[in-house]
């Protein structure tokens, strides 16, 4: 299992889940690097001296781009990633809140011809639910979930097309999972088809303030 890591927390403030994440790095999918819901106006230095280190230890980093359910313009999107590639060496991007209906697809897809033709190596989109299948032939990682555990251990379906693409191609993040259900999280997205996955035990607002307890190995399996 690999894991995709949203930490939404600057580096002043956990210093030690940054430097465990590098050490990390063979476990790890990719790490989302979000200064201010997106790059921000301004390189900041501490996101540039992490991102350097999780390069340097052969992490992908991908920089955060919200598109709004696709309603922003995809010049503001493609310049949000073009700062995280330039300011803090992003090798490809995180789309948020990606629109997931047919009719959204055209759009999508020129979106991220236009990304890939800036350098974005790796593309995730993110609707936080399964999609309409074309966006799997679109992306190398969809976020098919993003929800909390008990909407996720209860309420959880997955579409038959699904079956049609690896697991590899599918992540679920999944948060406020009790502390010792997080490895019954691991084995759940294994077996709902999904090869990345990203259980946290924060909550809202920002669940993703911590790093998952799999990576300090408070959640692997016994």
């Amino acid at each position: 299992m690999s894991l995709l890591i949203p930490l939404y927390v600057h580096p002043s403030q956990d210093p030690g889940a940054w430097s465990r994440l590098v050490a990390a790095s063979h476990s790890v999918h990719g790490v989302i690097l979000n200064p201010a819901n997106g790059p921000g106006s301004a390189p900041d230095p501490a996101f540039t001296a992490v991102s350097r280190a999780l390069r340097a230890a052969g992490v992908r980093v991908l920089g955060y781009v919200d598109t709004g359910y696709g309603d922003r313009p995809a010049c503001e999107v493609e310049s949000d990633f073009a700062r995280h590639r330039d300011w803090y060496g992003a090798d490809g991007c995180f789309l948020d809140q990606v629109a997931c209906a047919r009719d959204g697809l055209p759009a999508c897809r020129r979106l991220v011809r236009g990304l890939r033709r800036l350098g974005a190596g790796t593309v995730v989109l993110n609707p936080g639910v399964y999609p309409a299948p074309g966006y799997a032939r679109i992306a190398d990682l969809i976020v098919a979930f993003e929800g909390h555990w008990s909407t996720y251990a209860t309420a959880f379906s997955r579409p038959a097309w699904t079956a049609r693409h690896p697991p590899e191609r599918f992540c679920h993040l999944v948060y406020g999972v009790p502390p010792a259900l997080v490895p019954l999280a691991v084995r759940t997205a294994r077996q709902r088809h999904a090869a990345v996955c990203g259980p946290v035990t924060g909550e809202p607002p920002n669940p993703w303030a911590g790093l998952t307890p799999v990576l300090t190995g408070e959640g692997r399996d016994p």
